[in-house]
């Protein structure tokens, strides 16, 4: 395995403050920054609300 100290693949990133933006892909993994302006957001990140029913 070696000397692997010194290679650095994320580091923090400035606009969502996440250690997730990618040094050589150029882009955060966490809020999509470097490729788009708008916050990357999924629906399946939010649980959905589960409302009780009434038979």
């Amino acid at each position: 395995m070696g000397k692997r100290a010194g290679r650095v693949v994320h580091i923090k990133c400035r606009r969502c403050g996440r250690r997730a933006y990618h040094v050589r892909k150029k882009r955060c993994g966490a809020c999509g920054y470097g490729t788009t302006t708008t916050l990357r957001h999924y629906n399946w990140q939010r649980k959905t609300l589960q409302r009780a029913r009434i038979i």
